[in-house]
């Protein structure tokens, strides 16, 4: 990749971006920046939340994976479906019946203040954590395709990177992030397709030729059946279930798209063609997978020791300039439609659940908004820094080993909320909420001699949610006849 054509790229990427910001921002006020002012057409957020969902942590880690763990990832996808139902049907109603900013009032409501704080509080770590993990691969990529050869640090890329996303989300907001990332999403699918595309030509395959060559590889497997083995069906297809919901249902990034809509006919209608495109585009990033690993064993490539990096290496060095200019759009739209929108929801959760702005005026609540959007920029360039330095597996694994525990507390207090009537003593909450992170980890690293070989994967986050699950029940007492009203 000729550095002169890949600044060309981000220039005009970053451009284009700009320019749609200054275009939807326009008049944008406080609440613009919150809600959209609930007018976002449901097909524009249904295909914006697909680069949202993916980020690049799919563009680069799923190809790559394929080579260890197979088509398995695809048990985990077949489970969104599920978690997708649940959310369309359960959580968002609740959402609009309580008209929601941040869905974490919910827990106000149900169970009380420190409820309430403890929820926004693990979704502010778990966000902040998981999106600064996904951006941290996009600029590693751009390092290794443009800044490095510009002698710039890893750091000042960084900076680079966030202050970009800044400069379009700062004014606009939400409104912004639904049109910035529909077009991004664009990019992202236009991408894979475009480079399957062109490394089937390169192996001399027809399509035909091309869905054979996917489906007899040794690495399409899907299903696994052992018990003990990480990758089994059962765990990751329940798993997969549960982290759409946690990870989409009850985070506030995707949840403040899906209440921009106008109504919940809309965000259900939404909700419905997000899951079968989702659906589709991981199975194209699996497919991509078997056709890297096809490709460098045909051209005697050695594949790197860390298997995220099998994407960028083919792509800009091996496989030609229309392949690594598609790549780096693919993963600089991945990466930064996931990483903007979360620092709108960090912005907005911060800002409604902490800072209470819904109740002051105007010109305050700009400018509490302003500072607290330029704190959680500065916030990513730290754990970013820190995760360069700590991090040693797969990314997306790094991720969802985040995920497990940081998002089980917010599945055990929604489940006990909706599944359950009684009062908790809201007191003791946060402490529930932080001790069963800690219990999973144990039960986790000595799973195998407690449970005779049996080893978690995914579905710790489970187990979280359980532990959070009982010892609220511990600190609840039954219903009293005139209480016995749904929040």
């Amino acid at each position: 990749m000729n550095t002169t054509v890949a600044l060309l790229i981000l220039v005009a990427y970053f451009g284009m971006l700009i320019a749609v910001s200054f275009y939807t921002a326009r008049g944008a006020d406080t609440t613009t920046f919150f809600t959209a002012n609930r007018q976002s057409p449901w097909w524009l957020v249904a295909f914006g939340m697909i680069g949202t969902s993916l980020s690049g942590v799919t563009f680069i880690s799923v190809p790559g994976a394929v080579g260890k763990i197979g088509f398995s990832y695809f048990q985990v996808v077949l489970g969104y479906i599920v978690g997708y139902f649940v959310i369309g049907s359960v959580l968002m109603p609740l959402y609009y019946r309580l008209n929601l900013i941040s869905i974490y009032g919910y827990l106000e409501k149900r169970f009380g203040f420190w409820s309430y704080k403890t929820g926004a509080g693990f979704f502010l770590l778990s966000r902040t954590v998981g999106s600064a993990v996904r951006l941290y691969v996009a600029v590693s990529v751009l390092q290794l395709a443009l800044f490095e050869a510009l002698g710039v640090p890893f750091e000042v890329s960084v900076l680079i990177t966030i202050g970009l996303i800044w400069i379009y989300t700062f004014k606009g907001g939400v409104k912004t992030i639904i049109v910035t990332d529909t077009l991004q999403t664009l990019f992202l699918v236009t991408a894979v397709v475009l480079t399957i595309v062109l490394i089937s030509r390169e192996l001399g395959l027809s399509f035909g030729g091309l869905v054979q060559s996917v489906k007899n590889s040794s690495m399409s497997q899907i299903f696994f059946w052992d018990a003990n083995d990480p990758k089994n069906f059962f765990k990751q297809f329940i798993s997969g279930a549960f982290i759409a919901i946690v990870m989409t249902g009850l985070d506030q990034d995707l949840m403040q798209k899906n209440l921009t809509c106008k109504n919940i006919g809309e965000a259900q209608k939404n909700m419905f063609w997000f899951t079968c495109t989702l659906v589709v585009v991981n199975f194209l990033f699996l497919s991509l997978g078997v056709l890297l690993y096809q490709y460098a064993s045909k051209a005697g490539i050695s594949i790197p020791e860390r298997t995220d990096d099998l994407y960028p290496l083919l792509a800009l060095n091996h496989l030609g300039l229309v392949v690594g200019i598609t790549f780096l759009l693919g993963i600089t739209a991945a990466t930064y439609a996931s990483a903007d929108s979360a620092l709108t929801a960090l912005t907005t959760s911060f800002c409604v659940d902490f800072m209470n702005v819904e109740c002051r005026p105007e010109a305050e609540r700009s400018r509490i908004k302003h500072f607290v959007h330029i704190g959680f920029s500065l916030l990513f360039f730290v754990v970013i820094i820190v995760f360069r330095q700590l991090n040693s597996k797969e990314v997306i694994t790094a991720v969802f080993d985040i995920a497990g525990y940081t998002y089980g507390p917010l599945l055990g207090l929604y489940a006990f909320g909706i599944f359950s009537k009684r009062p908790v003593m809201d007191r003791f909450v946060p402490f529930i909420c932080l001790a069963s992170p800690v219990l999973t980890y144990i039960v986790n690293q000595n799973s195998a001699a407690w449970f005779g070989g049996y080893q978690f994967g995914f579905e710790r986050l489970l187990l979280n949610g359980l532990i959070t699950f009982v010892g609220l029940w511990a600190v609840s007492r039954p219903v009293k006849q005139e209480e016995a009203v749904a929040v």
